[in-house]
């Protein structure tokens, strides 16, 4: 068989509700772009499989843990065959048209590593799946300012753009930059993994581009939700990470400075009762430690 043009890389994960609108949605869009879908499963427990092997033309790879979201897509990408990688999570449906969108933008410009498309959510909603400055005041500028902004602007007229990073939720790579880049850092479990390939891929030289025209309903925290406690831990060990790679100095002793206030308020508000909430209070101050650094 010839290579597919796009490898379609799933990370599933106890998503069973949406696994078969998203699932049928790739199968559209095999109509307009020679593709294939890998799915990588993180040991789930829901059934969803049974689901996912009545679709005969998906892959399936089983991990036997959990090894988090971006070591299960480097384990797709790895055994993928297309030019280009189609990063999708299992809550996205593309519409009519998108992936082909997608990857029109990519060909229009061969220095573009990665292109994003525009992502909504039930009614509508506009979720803002780019940005680019990501440090302690950026992101505050961005959750506070821009992003009501931004959405307000895709609402009236969406249009394209150069970004800083962009989403993973759906994320088209090109192969070559995706691999000189090392693909995603293995150390994020889960958060701003994206984030992080997408600085990296600009480092490079790349660009990364926002593109309207595709469009993909996102539902957002399909497997986070079920666990927000234990979620936003993890949100917070990536944003660590993510700083002490690529924010200054500053950035990070303000970062720390919040978490610490924010622990604090936590334990005002008795959030950290019963054995698990303890537990849950003793892994942010381990979280919180002097750093040591890394590679």
């Amino acid at each position: 068989m010839s290579a597919p043009l796009v490898s379609v890389i799933l990370v599933y994960f106890n998503d069973r509700p949406h696994l078969i609108s998203c699932l049928e949605s790739i199968e559209a869009a095999g109509r307009d772009v020679a593709l294939e879908a890998i799915l990588v499963d993180n040991a789930s427990t829901d059934g969803g499989l049974e689901d996912a092997a009545a679709f005969p033309s998906v892959r399936i790879i089983r991990n036997e843990d959990n090894p988090g979201f971006g070591a299960a897509n480097n384990r797709g990408a790895r055994e993928s065959r297309g030019e280009f990688l189609l990063f999708l999570n299992t809550d996205a449906v593309l519409q009519p048209g998108a992936a082909a969108a997608l990857l029109e933008a990519m060909k229009a410009d061969e220095r573009t590593a990665a292109a994003g498309p525009l992502l909504f959510s039930e009614g509508g909603k506009i979720q803002v799946s780019f940005g680019n400055r990501v440090d302690f005041g950026g992101q505050l500028v961005q959750k506070f300012i821009k992003n009501p902004l931004t959405a307000r602007a895709l609402r009236r007229r969406p249009r394209g753009a150069e970004a800083g990073w962009l989403s993973a939720a759906c994320l088209l790579c090109r192969r070559g930059a995706f691999e000189s880049a090392s693909g995603f850092d293995e150390r994020f479990f889960l958060y701003f993994e994206d984030i992080d390939l997408c600085f990296r891929l600009r480092k490079a030289g790349g660009r990364l581009r926002f593109v309207p025209e595709a469009r993909v309903f996102h539902a957002g925290g399909a497997t986070t939700r079920r666990r927000p406690r234990e979620s936003r831990l993890e949100y917070r060990k990536s944003q660590l990470l993510f700083y002490r790679k690529h924010a200054s100095p500053a950035s990070l002793r303000l970062l720390r400075l919040s978490l610490r206030v924010h622990l604090g308020l936590m334990r005002i508000l008795g959030r950290f009762r019963g054995e698990d909430g303890r537990a849950l209070r003793a892994a942010f101050r381990e979280l919180l430690k002097p750093d040591r650094g890394i590679p």
